[in-house]
């Protein structure tokens, strides 16, 4: 089964490198994150087109932004599997920049850390000198002011998968938020916010199971 995977905030299809070779059919999809022109709209068809011709049946894995984008998906290509690594998990209605206080993560506590401490903090060195040494990518905030689109959650079997030592996210902000919206429990892998980066044989495992 192919599995699509939709990256979070700046859109690049590098977070996924470690991934993609550890799954049969994996396609990491690359985001117009930079084009102020770009919504969530135009993200769900840059998910289907990387689907390719006639994909048949499909996962769909979103990271952290990618929760937002990943569900509009559902009724265009055959989802069997929806998986929501480290994501945002959004009410019918509510924006993306409305989502913080919407979600309570407005209150909770991730303290002042820098960006490499918040997300790059569990990388191997040399992973870490790579990804620094690559340009920022940017983030239009069009998306974000998009009110989401769908009246309920798509009726596809849905996985919610948390890192357990991601620090923009905290676990436990994360499971109350998957029990809240979507009345559901947390696969917990290792990892930060960046796992599929940071620990991607333990994320490939539950994305193949």
């Amino acid at each position: 089964m192919r599995v699509l995977l939709v990256p979070g905030a700046g859109g690049q299809a590098w977070d996924w490198h470690r991934v993609v070779p550890l799954l049969d059919d994996a396609v990491a999809v690359q985001l117009p994150a930079a084009d102020d022109t770009a919504g969530l709209a135009a993200y769900a068809d840059t998910v289907v087109a990387a689907a390719g011709t006639d994909p048949g049946s499909v996962t769909v894995v979103g990271h952290s932004m990618g929760g937002l984008s990943a569900p509009l998906v559902c009724d265009r290509l055959d989802v069997r599997r929806l998986v929501l690594l480290n994501a945002m998990i959004p009410a019918p209605g509510e924006s993306g920049a409305e989502w913080w206080s919407g979600s309570g993560h407005s209150d909770v506590d991730i303290g002042e850390l820098d960006e490499v401490e918040r997300f790059y903090h569990d990388l191997p060195a040399d992973l870490l000198a790579e990804a620094l040494a690559r340009p920022v990518p940017g983030q239009s905030e069009t998306p974000f002011a998009d009110p989401w689109p769908l009246d309920d959650w798509p009726d596809v079997p849905t996985q919610v998968v948390a890192g357990a030592e991601d620090r923009l996210f905290p676990l436990s902000f994360q499971r109350r938020l998957a029990r809240e919206r979507l009345g559901l429990g947390v696969t917990v892998v290792p990892g930060g916010h960046l796992a599929a980066l940071s620990r991607p044989e333990e994320l490939a495992a539950v994305l193949r199971g």
